[in-house]
């Protein structure tokens, strides 16, 4: 891993992002992932690829949770210049692009 090169992201049209990458895993989470696969397509009743199985997985289990952000401090207790000013919505495609364009150092 000495060579770290950023996967390529995309926004798609749904507003998620897709992100390519080659990972190494034992047979044995290989094969956990083809069982996935297999209740995946059991419950979609249609066949499903190990991608799908992967991404299912992932959108079901608990994302983040290193990443909890921290306890927000009450408002009284936070200075002025910390404030956020409301900003208008924007489509979540649209956020998803412009994330991505962060992170990639395009934007």
């Amino acid at each position: 891993m000495n060579d770290r090169i950023s996967p390529q992201m995309t926004a798609t049209p749904d507003g998620e992002a897709e992100i390519s990458l080659v990972v190494r895993l034992p047979w044995e989470d290989v094969a956990k992932l083809g069982q996935e696969a297999g209740r995946l397509a059991a419950q979609m009743q249609r066949p499903v690829t190990l991608d799908e199985a992967v991404s299912n997985r992932l959108r079901s289990t608990a994302l983040g949770a290193h990443a909890k952000p921290a306890v927000a401090q009450p408002a009284a207790m936070m200075p002025p210049s910390a404030s956020v000013s409301s900003l208008p919505a924007r489509p979540p495609a649209e956020q998803a692009r412009q994330a991505i364009d962060r992170i990639n150092g395009t934007a």
